[in-house]
């Protein structure tokens, strides 16, 4: 079992930033990646940043350049930084994790309940 524990989210105006927060414990013997999915009303949830256990990142065109994935491993816990926010931003936010449990084992992936990010105009 893993949980995640997200924070951060709330209302900012456009142009300004917040920073989500998304620490995971539990039965985890490796994190493989920790990232973050995001999905606005009607929408389908679409990737928004990823990190890997390597240290490699992935961004959706729409963030790339305002948004920043970083991670702190001692405390199995990754952070987006999101700068010149945009009304288009607005979503429930929510943190991933795939997890190896034990040496060897098969990897597992969790969901965060999310978190409401608003942008105003």
């Amino acid at each position: 079992q893993v949980q995640l524990v997200e924070s951060g989210g709330g209302l900012a105006q456009a142009g300004g930033s917040l920073r989500l927060s998304c620490a995971a414990s539990g039965s985890i013997f490796s994190i493989n990646a920790m990232g973050w999915y995001r999905q606005a009303p009607g929408s389908q949830r679409e990737l928004v940043a990823l990190v890997t256990n390597g240290g490699s990142t992935n961004y959706a065109d729409s963030v790339k350049g305002r948004f920043t994935i970083s991670r702190d491993n001692a405390k199995n816990t990754v952070y987006l930084q999101m700068n010149s926010l945009k009304p288009e931003d607005t979503a429930v936010y929510y943190c991933k994790t795939i997890v190896t449990r034990a040496r060897a084992g098969p990897q597992y992936q969790y969901w965060g309940q999310g978190t409401q990010v608003t942008v105003s105009s």
